[in-house]
């Protein structure tokens, strides 16, 4: 009997839909789930008259592979995946790989990598977006790991992935170690700061102007066909317009609460300990914990008042200045998402490739856009582009963005209706083009209670200084650090 291609354990909703993509596209797959009851069904069910083997133990798996063995874990992150591990090492010989298409935390991967490949074994975490339908039709991939595994795979993972317009794969070999599972993250965060902006454009529409949901839909699916033409614009646009069973609007029936899995804390947590201002996904990961306090903003509503949102002006005027908020704001989170990926790979020794990131990033992804393109375009021409915004096309879309937004955000504050992302967006772009922040007021204010010293302006960088501010606290200075 031939043996599998690859087998895979978990067959929830990723797991299995990833198997029937694997099967259409030629391979063979033995499946495995702890709760063996769903291989019955699984194999008995959708996957019946398939290229698809199921397997009722670890060692059944194992055993009906090709070699060099692939076993791919799709299970929840955590313990579930250091115990899958422990089980599967002493069914495996040297050379055979582990593969975790799971959303585990980067340093877990680098963690497990590099103690499978103490056991001889091959270790690939691997970024794996795009939800139901995108791991049956085509994910986006963002394998990492042992790069001596990929070779092995990457027929696979390219072939189930999804792909641009030229036919590239959007899936390519991301990094060491837990560099695959670090660009799922970033890209993560980036999800939540677009969703967040999304919903702050929403809001605009329906709290200061007055839209209805259909009104929003046309917008919407307007904006879908121009530059912001992406996944999450086009199913906002499909929500909009989708009615309940008496005919209203959905959307306006579902409780203001939004859940998080922890992938965009853990992108702000890597920014504060990289040291870079992830501004806007930090807003947008709060703005969710704000959403949860329900009850707390109900009692909240009726005793602290604001202004009565009261629009005066160019409706249509005011929709493309929305739009253009939402375009320049949406920059800026890409930017300091490609800051940070740009700071962890010197940390973390990775050899990233940001124009590679962006185009598997183009398909089969939550956060696909035609935007991405550009930023592709925008490494191709500079790889050691050190900002986003410093591309001669990004520059040009702040450029002619940032009255629209402006203006946006200046409502906004007028009228009492929070824009946490779109706000720190623009905060974070005019410090950023701010060649003198107050920073200098602050470092002296650290050196006056704590003696922590600070550089002149007119001295070169890295002499420090300290003033005795009191004329009592002695000359001596403490030691820099940064923590």
């Amino acid at each position: 009997m031939k043996k599998s291609d690859i087998g895979l354990i978990g067959l929830a909703v990723m797991g299995e839909n990833l198997v029937m993509n694997m099967e259409s596209k030629g391979f063979t797959v033995s499946v495995y789930n702890r709760t063996t009851q769903k291989v019955t069904d699984f194999v008995n069910g959708r996957a019946k008259g398939k290229h698809i083997v199921g397997t009722y133990s670890l060692e059944e798996l194992v055993a009906s592979l090709e070699k060099p063995r692939k076993v791919m874990m799709m299970i929840k992150a955590g313990a579930a995946v250091d115990a899958t591990i422990e089980s599967l090492i002493p069914l495996l010989e040297p050379g055979d790989i582990i593969i975790d298409g799971g959303n585990s935390h980067f340093p877990d991967t680098a963690r497990r990598t590099a103690y499978v490949e103490s056991k001889g074994l091959l270790y690939i975490g691997t970024g794996v977006s795009g939800g139901e339908e995108g791991a049956l039709k085509g994910p986006s991939m963002m394998p990492g790991g042992s790069p001596a595994a990929w070779e092995s795979v990457k027929p696979i993972f390219q072939a189930i992935c999804a792909k641009v317009e030229d036919g590239t794969p959007c899936c390519d070999w991301v990094g060491e170690n837990g560099a695959g599972h670090f660009v799922k993250m970033v890209h993560n965060g980036i999800e939540y700061g677009d969703m967040q902006l999304i919903c702050e454009a929403y809001q605009l529409m329906r709290d200061l102007l007055g839209m209805t949901a259909d009104e929003m839909h046309e917008v919407f699916a307007k904006w879908n066909t121009e530059e912001l033409d992406s996944y999450l614009i086009e199913i906002t646009r499909d929500i909009l317009a989708y009615k309940d069973t008496d005919g209203a609007p959905i959307v306006d029936k579902i409780l203001d609460t939004a859940g998080q899995k922890g992938t965009g804390k853990w992108t702000g947590i890597a920014a504060l300990d990289e040291g870079v201002p992830l501004t806007l996904i930090g807003e947008a990961v709060f703005a969710r914990c704000l959403s949860a306090m329900k009850a707390e903003r109900v009692g909240a509503s009726a005793i602290l008042h604001g202004p009565k949102p009261v629009f005066e002006g160019d409706r249509a005027q005011f929709i493309d200045d929305i739009k253009s908020a939402l375009f320049a704001a949406k920059v800026v989170s890409y930017a300091q998402g490609y800051t940070l990926m740009r700071s962890a790979a010197a940390t973390y020794g990775w050899n990233l490739n940001y124009g590679g990131i962006a185009l598997m990033w183009r398909g089969g992804c939550i956060i696909r856009s035609v935007f991405l393109g550009k930023i592709k375009e925008a490494f191709d021409n500079d790889p050691a582009l050190t900002n986003l915004l410093l591309d001669p096309y990004f520059k040009g879309v702040m450029e002619q963005a940032q009255a629209g937004w402006r203006r946006v955000c200046a409502a906004a504050l007028t009228n009492g209706i929070p824009l946490p992302a779109m706000t720190a967006a623009l905060s974070y772009f005019d410090g950023y083009r701010c060649a003198n922040l107050p920073a200098n007021l602050l470092q002296a204010q650290r050196d006056y209670f704590g003696a922590h010293t600070y550089e002149r302006i007119d001295h070169p960088r890295g002499e420090f200084f300290h003033t005795n501010w009191t004329g009592e606290g002695g000359n001596t200075a403490a030691t820099q650090y940064n923590a």
